[in-house]
């Protein structure tokens, strides 16, 4: 039986961050809110007679997606002409990059599910402008043209992939840079950020690439990695029985778990590309690229590896507060309060309390209103014995409810904890004389007993005892 190799190929479509668009002064405004057609201009409408101007922004933004994704920038680049008629594109033409794009020959390195690293080659980066947005309702199709013209920045892979999952890593690392850099938002509900895999299978062992098919728009990893595993069992299928793929673009269908055909593909020649002959050469010289490479922040791969080294991280906990940009500043701001509390512990209280609360509440790091500083000036209570842990935990959920300190809270709460050793000592003898069949069965070999015992002390405390204190005092009592 012949074993099929799936290839893919993927395309990613990112619209840039800029205050406007490509070629004209409209302003860039969020397109799901935005009252339509509200945000255009003739020439982003492809008015007669219009000019476009290219928008340096735009540009910059570009380069640093390049120097980010270790691509040659090049110097000398040429807008084309795309063209092809869709209700949502006014000019009938989209222009874009062809054969001198902004970045060429860069790499990512992928995260195996194995733990190994993959390297995945991205064949080029090149500038667009984005389209409009059609809506499809009761038999009608409407079109707002407020994202026609923003900024769109298409990263192509070579098709190195050979998984669902495979892209679904190699997604997940892109989105994560453009995040890092500023440039993108991220948000692919909100259709600014698309993922497009070629999908196509050949015997396992051959080097001749098989016929392709395009998953179009998917807007989220799980679609792109379930859609791509589908069409990958579905052309196998086709395959088997003697069949022949079809080339064509397909979508996903999010319910039903499937794939379904929108229209036969075309090819580059279908699109008949030639020069803008409305824009000149973009000329990008040595000066302007190490302007901009001065510019980029420190990437995930780099703070992965610093986060283990510098703050004795694991690889998970580094991997968790380095993968979200404001999350990793938030954390690095709180490791610089306090020298006595290590980043191993404010580590912990992020990944394991402080996201509990987040997560639950639905809010972003920037939206809470607990600061790196309170978090910190809470976690030096408990160093110093002030409160324990337990306290600790719940006087956080309270910081996060309402927005006061730590200290006011202890306070307020009466939660000091208690670390008068001879008190203590005078509760475990009480109430190790409350429970004499306890310590009897203790005694008699039963260990798990102490920790009943334990809970007593906390419970007559009211969860405010110093635990190794209580701990101590227990042992000595029991021996």
């Amino acid at each position: 039986m012949i074993t099929y190799e799936p290839i893919i190929g993927l395309e990613i479509h990112a619209e840039l961050m800029s205050k406007s668009k490509m070629f004209c002064g409209c302003k860039v405004v969020d397109s799901v809110t935005a009252p339509p057609n509200t945000a255009v201009c003739p020439v982003c409408l492809g008015m007669p007679g219009m000019l476009p101007v290219i928008n340096r922004q735009a540009v910059e933004f570009s380069i640093k997606v390049a120097i980010a994704l270790n691509c040659d920038v090049q110097h000398h680049n040429i807008f084309a002409r795309k063209n092809y008629f869709y209700p949502d594109l006014a000019k009938a033409y989209q222009v874009t990059q062809y054969e001198q794009p902004i970045g060429l020959n860069g790499w990512v390195d992928i995260e195996l599910g194995t733990g190994e690293t993959k390297r995945i080659r991205i064949r080029r980066v090149h500038m667009e402008e984005d389209t409009g947005k059609l809506t499809h309702e009761n038999g009608r199709s409407l079109v707002d043209y407020n994202r026609a013209g923003v900024p769109l920045l298409e990263i192509v892979s070579e098709p190195d992939i050979h998984s669902g999952e495979e892209a679904r890593a190699y997604g997940i690392k892109i989105r994560r840079i453009l995040r890092y850099l500023g440039v993108n938002s991220g948000d692919m509900e909100k259709g600014v950020l698309r993922v497009e895999p070629n999908i196509s299978l050949r015997p396992m062992g051959s080097t001749t690439f098989g016929t392709r098919t395009e998953l179009k728009n998917l807007n989220s990893f799980r679609a792109l990695a379930d859609g791509s595993a589908y069409e990958i069992m579905r052309q196998e299928t086709i395959l088997r029985a003697g069949g022949a793929v079809v080339q064509e673009t397909r979508g996903w269908h999010d319910s039903k778990r499937i794939t379904f055909s929108q229209r036969v593909k075309e090819e580059a020649e279908d699109y008949r590309y030639f020069d803008e002959p409305d824009l000149p050469p973009l000329f990008v010289d040595e000066e302007w690229i190490t302007a901009v490479a001065q510019t980029l922040p420190e990437l995930p791969d780099a703070k992965l590896a610093r986060y283990q080294i510098e703050y004795d991280l694991s690889p998970y906990d580094a991997a968790v507060l380095a993968d979200e940009i404001r999350v990793a500043t938030w954390f690095e701001t709180a490791v610089t309060v306090n020298s006595a509390i290590t980043p191993k512990t404010i580590a912990n209280w992020v990944i394991n309390a402080l996201f509990r609360l987040m997560n639950n509440a639905k809010l972003t790091i920037d939206e809470i209103s607990i600061t790196p500083e309170q978090l910190v000036e809470l976690l030096g209570l408990i160093a110093d014995q002030t409160i324990n842990q337990n306290s600790g935990r719940k006087v956080l959920d309270e910081m996060f409810e309402t927005g006061k300190t730590a200290v006011s809270i202890i306070e307020s709460k009466g939660l000091t904890q208690i670390s008068d050793e001879d008190a203590l000592a005078a509760i475990v003898a009480q109430l190790l004389a409350d429970n004499a069949d306890s310590v009897a069965a203790y005694c008699g070999g039963n260990k798990k007993v102490r920790g009943f015992l334990i809970g007593q002390v906390m419970r007559a405390t009211k969860g405010k005892a110093n635990p190794r204190l209580v701990n101590d005092l227990l042992t000595k009592a029991l021996a």
